[in-house]
């Protein structure tokens, strides 16, 4: 049902689908029996049984009777009770959401059971080199490959984060629930467990009671990381490798990672006054200190893995280094407390400190720092049973005092506190060990003295701890990965305290050597260990955990995700107004293009700073100066590119430049220290019609400037990265208009690129559903304009389709091949172009008769805008409380600065979903009407990106339900408008006549009849909520201060999301 499906198409069996939803009916129904009675579960098998009868006449061509019984539904469900319909949505809502979890179940499953899957690395490598492409081609062309795949924070995720959990579990039970060896008893464990889920999923509030912050919405992203990216990446990356050895003779390169990650949650500002430059440095730190934290897991393991005693002699010296630093400052240590070496000899021999017992430990399996103090604390405690000149000890017990310095005096010492984590635990100090150059108080050293001689004693042996430690023999070898590892880990452990204080804005004296603070840093270590396995001919331990961390290495880094920052250009322009003005040289943004040029070149050829230190500003203003200072701060290490939403000019591009190199300047000269090197890539964003047809202009533009295209070349590598949106020209002038548009302007922002001999990397803003460029993924990128694709990519991924996509790290999996295949073939076999010029006049001809009647419609219709109101939940939305930003770029109630989201999104709950067909229809008849209806048939069979538009529409189309959007009008628009909406229904009807001319289809989705079956199976269920959210609002909006009744219409709309797979 989801738009994402990318092998949708191909058949499938239907029955494993069918009985998963049959026993999750069935359990969800007894579940609902214990928890609402018997009288509600009539009501709700009285309501599922008419919807079904009125859904078989319909597919029967039965429409009269069909008709019949959705009025007796409606009539129905007007009687209930506000209980009853609460009720209702719930158990239809849940019973969707159980429905989409199986559909995904069901595609893992039959994914896992064909030899070689559609798309993967496998069947696509295996093309290419048919088709004649080298196997030498073929590897460098993977090899070289940059894809990025950005999640942004757009609110289209309707689910609660606790409900998503709880969702994975069931589909984890599913799973299980295949397995052939499962005895009678195990099944019984497993309905066991899903009637807990299901019971705790109908018992957890599905509604979110509060507006999640910025910071919120990045955990949410970095919990798909933990939760399944972690997982997927290695997997996927071993099927890259597999495939390229399988094809080429050469596996992937061990740190070379096709598909990586960006973020725009806590860094997109564009209309959200909550993301701050507080909040962007904040989630940053967050994100390193997750990335650091998994790190840690992830070394625990390895280190318990490889436990041989064999290696290279450089890791065996750098172990050894390891080990005789350690023994160095814990000689250090000793003297520092008052130890005295012990003399070996009267005649001048070196005093040296000896240990006067055997060690009866394994010192590698401890890292290094936590070593030190073992050792010290060994030298300072006697064990010997006859006399000693060292220290000693008493045992703790009654009378236990406090350890007695050597001059008698004792002095009592506080049980240090616990520190708080991000994750919300604590841990003691000796968790987070003061670095290695420091030397603890002597207070802190008697202390630990004093565990230790417990943990030695009778007393302290009797406890639990010894049950947990293994029997050790008393001279074990030495491990040398472990060493290695160990000190890894202990600079881990550091690095992730350090962003703990830098967090809590505490200060931080932790010694730069003693934490990693880049990627390489990290690698290091693991890439001596693997090397070390290969040399000694352990090969196939070397390409277990080992490879899998450093690839996890390589393709997260130090922040699992690099984060974007976007801003409105507006406001950039308002930012030099300030600075102009104060400088008294006028008002930047009064300036034609070329003052502004010439303004900004002059600037930034300039050393100094241009913005002063004592220029007071407006909030607004304060707002981007800081975010640029933060940028500075945190440099390309931690972000990604500055994105600019609403570029339109060469001078939109130059003024953030601008502004990133004064901030540069002026935090290395408060500071004292230089920034982090380089700087972020400026990307600006085409998204109205009319910029986009601009774009390819700017971009000469922009690269004809000598410094900016020197600028390129030495600080981005030579390439020019340039954002197209689809959401906005969508609401601008229609969908098909839309991707016309965008198609020309990546051909032309190409063009310009290659004239200047500078490459392009294009960035996809896609939402997720097809009215705001959302789809299947291969489709999408095999129907871009050829050479638009050459090996690189970066595309954003949001709402629910991070979770559809990315929420199972089976699916993450698919996905990233997808990504990775669609890409090498639209490299290696660019799409064709249109085949003649006729093909563009034509769409030329659809596009300016789609965009007028679109725009006819939408903007210039003065009742429209009343109707939308009326006809749709719009209004009521923004109670979902599902992001942190407004609705509105501005304070306006037309559609203009209505957000492309809850304009989507408002249409899908409706079953209308007007923003993706609205005006195709008549481009199409217009165009047949002049003769081109061959012509249009032989485009969509001859030229993927026509084709693909076609399809697009036509899977919206057969997900539209008029007589479901009818009711809305019925029920809910005054009469006066009712004729607005029996004309659109009309022209609905004339789209789907016209798209299946084109198409040569006898009924939509002909070409798809999974998505049609899947559409069908849901319907009984949807229906109804659909009806019952008619009748709520009617109810709600003569009694809006009704909180229940709201409470009732935001479930109607989860259960109509969760139906339709679809939000905005």
């Amino acid at each position: 049902m989801t738009d994402t499906t990318d092998d949708i198409a191909e058949g499938i069996s239907f029955q494993n689908f069918e009985d998963d939803c049959k026993l999750l009916w069935n359990l969800l129904n007894d579940v609902l029996q214990r928890e609402v009675g018997p009288q509600h579960m009539a009501k709700l098998d009285r309501n599922r049984l008419l919807a079904q009868s009125a859904c078989n006449m319909r597919m029967a061509g039965i429409d009269d009777m069909g008709e019949l019984m959705e009025k007796q539904l409606a009539a129905e469900i007007s009687k209930m009770t506000l209980e009853e319909s609460f009720t209702v949505a719930r158990a239809f809502g849940h019973y969707l959401n159980l429905m989409s979890i199986a559909e995904t179940h069901h595609r893992v499953r039959k994914s896992r059971n064909l030899t070689v899957l559609s798309k993967s690395c496998d069947d696509i490598f295996s093309q290419m080199v048919k088709v004649g492409i080298s196997p030498n081609d073929l590897y460098k062309t993977v090899c070289n490959q940059e894809v990025e795949i950005v999640l942004t924070a757009h609110p289209t995720q309707i689910n609660r984060r606790t409900l998503q959990y709880k969702h994975i579990r069931i589909a984890h039970l599913l799973d299980y629930n295949d397995r052939p060896d499962l005895t009678h008893e195990d099944r019984e464990m497993l309905i066991e467990d899903l009637v807990r889920e299901i019971t705790s999923i109908w018992q957890t509030d599905e509604l979110r009671r509060h507006k999640p912050t910025p910071v919120d919405e990045a955990r949410a992203g970095l919990n798909i990381v933990e939760q399944s990216l972690w997982k997927a990446v290695p997997h996927y990356l071993r099927r890259v490798s597999n495939a390229l050895k399988k094809y080429t003779g050469k596996p992937l390169p061990l740190t070379c990672t096709p598909i990586k990650f960006g973020s725009w949650m806590g860094g997109d500002r564009d209309g959200n006054p909550n993301v701050t430059a507080k909040v962007t440095r904040d989630v940053s730190l967050l994100s390193r200190w997750m990335a650091i934290d998994l790190y840690i897991r992830e070394v625990d393991s390895l280190r318990f893995e490889l436990s041989m005693t064999r290696c290279s002699d450089r890791l065996f010296k750098v172990a050894n280094e390891i080990l005789e630093e350690g023994l160095k400052i814990c000689q250090r240590i000793a003297m520092r407390v008052g130890i005295r070496p012990r003399q070996e000899a009267k005649h001048g021999k070196k005093a040296t400190i000896k240990v006067p017992f055997r060690l009866n430990f394994h010192p590698e399996l401890i890292f290094p720092h936590a070593l030190v103090l073992f050792l010290m604390l060994s030298i300072i405690t006697e064990f010997d049973n006859g006399g000693s000149q060292y220290p000693k000890l008493e045992l703790p017990g009654s009378n236990y005092m406090p350890f007695n310095r050597q001059d008698g005096q004792g002095s009592p010492t506080a049980e240090p506190s616990s520190t708080a984590f991000p994750n919300g635990n604590s841990a003691a100090p000796s968790a987070s060990l003061p670095p290695l150059s420091r030397t603890p108080s002597f207070n802190s050293v008697q202390l630990l003295a004093q565990r230790k001689q417990f943990a030695e004693s009778k007393i302290g042996r009797s406890s639990f701890h010894k049950l947990l430690e293994p029997s050790l023999p008393q001279r074990p070898g030495i491990a040398p990965y472990r060493i290695v590892l160990g000190n890894v880990k202990d600079k881990l452990m550091k690095t992730r305290r350090r962003l703990e204080l830098l967090l809590e804005d505490l200060p931080c004296d932790i010694d730069p050597w003693d934490y990693y603070e880049t990627t390489d840093q990290l690698l290091e270590p693991l890439l001596l260990c693997y090397d070390s396995l290969q040399s000694i001919g352990a090969e196939v331990l070397a390409g277990g955990r080992l490879t899998d961390l450093i690839r996890r290495v390589a393709t997260f880094g130090m922040v699992l995700m690099k984060l974007d920052l976007r801003q409105e250009s507006a406001r950039h322009a308002e930012t030099l107004d300030a600075i102009t003005k104060y400088l008294d040289m006028g008002t930047y943004s009064e300036w034609d293009e070329e003052k502004k040029l010439e303004f900004l070149m002059r600037e930034l050829k300039n050393k100094r700073p241009l913005v002063p230190l004592t220029m007071e500003v407006s909030s607004d203003v304060k707002e981007v100066l800081d975010t640029f200072r933060v940028a500075a701060e945190l440099g390309p290490d931690s972000l990604g590119a500055y994105v600019i939403s609403m570029a339109s000019n060469a001078s939109d591009v130059l003024a953030v430049e601008l502004l990133q190199k004064d901030a540069k300047l002026a935090v290395s000269g408060e500071s004292g220290k230089a920034c982090p090197p380089g700087t972020l890539r400026v990307v600006p964003l085409f998204e109205t019609v009319k910029d986009l047809r601009g774009a390819g202009q700017v971009i000469r533009k922009l690269l004809s400037i000598d410094w900016y295209r020197d600028h390129i070349i030495k600080n981005h590598n030579g390439r020019q990265e340039v954002m197209v949106g689809y959401s906005d020209s969508g609401k601008d002038a229609g969908r098909f208009t839309a991707a016309w548009e965008l198609y020309k302007a990546q051909e032309d922002v190409v063009a310009a690129c290659n004239e200047f001999g500078i490459k392009v990397t294009l960035f996809h803003g896609r939402g997720g559903s097809i009215g705001r460029g959302g789809g299947p993924t291969h489709m999408a990128i095999q129907s871009q304009p050829p050479g638009s694709v050459m090996g690189t990519l970066r595309s954003t991924e949001q709402g629910e389709m991070v979770q559809a996509k990315f929420g199972l790290p089976h699916t993450a999996i698919r996905q990233l091949e997808i990504y990775t295949t669609a890409v090498l073939l639209a490299t290696l076999q660019p799409p064709k172009p249109p085949r003649e010029e006729k093909w563009r006049n034509i769409m030329e001809e659809i596009s300016k008769i789609s965009c007028q009647s679109y725009r006819s419609t939408v903007y210039e219709n003065p009742e429209f805008i009343s109707y939308f109101h009326e006809a749709t939940p719009q209004a009521e939305l923004g109670f979902l409380n599902i992001g942190s930003r407004p609705t509105r770029r501005k304070s306006s109630t037309g559609i203009g600065h209505l957000r492309a989201i809850p304009w989507v999104f408002a249409w899908t709950q409706t079953r209308f979903v007007l923003p993706a067909w609205l005006g195709v229809g008549a481009g199409l008849k217009g165009a047949c009407e002049k003769g081109y209806t061959e012509d249009l048939k032989e485009m969509y069979r001859a030229w993927p990106f026509f084709q693909s538009t076609i399809d697009l529409i036509e899977m919206v189309l057969a997900k539209a339900d008029i007589p479901i959007a009818k009711r809305y009008d019925e029920v809910l628009v005054s009469k006066t408008r009712q004729e607005l909406g029996v004309g659109l229904r009309k022209e609905l009807l004339e789209t789907e006549k016209f798209v299946l001319i084109v198409s040569e289809h006898g009924k939509l989705s002909e070409n798809n009849k999974s998505l049609k079956r899947l559409i069908e199976s849901r319907l009984p269920y949807l229906n109804p909520i659909n009806m019952l959210q008619v009748e709520i609002l009617r109810r709600l909006r003569n009694d809006d201060d009704n909180n229940k009744l709201r409470d009732t219409l935001l479930i109607t709309i989860n259960g109509i999301a969760a139906g339709m797979r679809n939000t905005g």
